[in-house]
């Protein structure tokens, strides 16, 4: 069930943090089959990667935005996801937030919360995508924050959910339905496995709680550009602007924004307003939901993030 986001905390609220998940249990394995696939722009292997504070400090010294794709973890399978990761990256990505699916997404559109429902029913669950990024990550040049709901990381347990991540090269954490009041837990336990926590603010938190969310987020702000769930629409709300004006007064940390963008014209949009990172979520799952055949969607997905990329250039 899908619900908007809860103005007094800038935070979507669970209902029922405790509620069973719907992962298999941990010796439930997947079996990894990568797909061969070879993008039009060759693949890079990195030798280290930065994480998202570096990252933005890097494209700054640029003057450049970051592009940041969301993609599901399972959707349609982990081979397709692992090799949907090296074509993010190598079609010049400079975060890729990757979605842990949930039996719940709050946060999530139809969109989203169908891939999650897929993934579910074929099985992923947080060990296998773990066991993924593990081969996966090192391939890559840019960093990967996990977008995961709070109950995932309750079942595992905060510090061996934190330690774990660190272990396959995750860099940064969303989790979207924690309210600033209980991220104290988290932010320590990140905080001691170098893992940024960003945290999420909405068009209507007010300021000096903004202000409280800014300092406690690491990484980057990420600013929710309208009330409800993920999924693309016509137009960005024409009040980003001034919320990018009034957050930009308040920290110096870098701001990304998200929700509702689909469209390369859009990203140039938000980007001209002073966003130092946009990022596009629905879009880019509905292509891989969508394809007739994995090689379709990568093919799609390809071409559609180049045309992402250009337009922020």
């Amino acid at each position: 069930m899908a619900s908007s986001l809860k103005s007094a905390t800038g935070f979507l609220q669970v209902k029922n943090p405790q509620s069973p998940l719907l992962f298999r249990s941990p010796a439930q394995k997947s079996a990894l089959s990568f797909k061969k696939f070879t993008p039009m722009a060759s693949l890079t292997t990195a030798n280290t990667t930065v994480g998202l504070s570096k990252t933005f400090i890097k494209l700054k010294e640029q003057g450049k935005v970051a592009l940041i794709p969301y993609i599901t973890a399972g959707d349609p399978d982990l081979s397709v996801t692992a090799e949907a990761l090296k074509v993010l990256d190598s079609c010049g990505s400079d975060i890729i937030e990757l979605g842990v699916p949930y039996s719940d997404p709050l946060a999530d559109g139809p969109v989203i919360q169908a891939a999650a429902t897929r993934a579910l029913a074929r099985g992923t669950n947080l060990n296998s995508i773990l066991a993924m990024l593990k081969e996966v990550i090192p391939k890559l040049s840019c960093p990967i924050a996990l977008f995961t709901y709070y109950n995932p990381i309750l079942k595992r347990g905060v510090g061996e959910f934190m330690s774990i991540i660190k272990d396959v090269g995750v860099h940064g954490l969303v989790v979207p339905d924690v309210p600033l009041e209980e991220t104290d837990i988290l932010r320590k336990e990140a905080l001691k496995n170098n893992i940024e926590l960003v945290l999420l603010t909405t068009p209507t938190t007010p300021m000096e709680r903004m202000k409280a969310i800014a300092e406690a987020s690491e990484g980057f702000l990420y600013l929710v550009s309208s009330i409800g769930v993920t999924g693309a629409r016509a137009s960005v709300n024409e009040r980003v602007p001034a919320l990018l004006k009034e957050i930009k007064e308040a920290t110096s940390k870098p701001v990304a924004v998200g929700f509702g963008i689909s469209k390369p014209e859009q990203a140039k949009q938000v980007a001209g307003w002073g966003a130092d990172g946009v990022i596009v979520g629905s879009a880019m799952v509905k292509l891989l939901g969508d394809a007739k055949t994995p090689e379709e969607g990568l093919k799609e997905l390809e071409i559609f993030t180049k045309s992402l990329k250009s337009a922020l250039l």
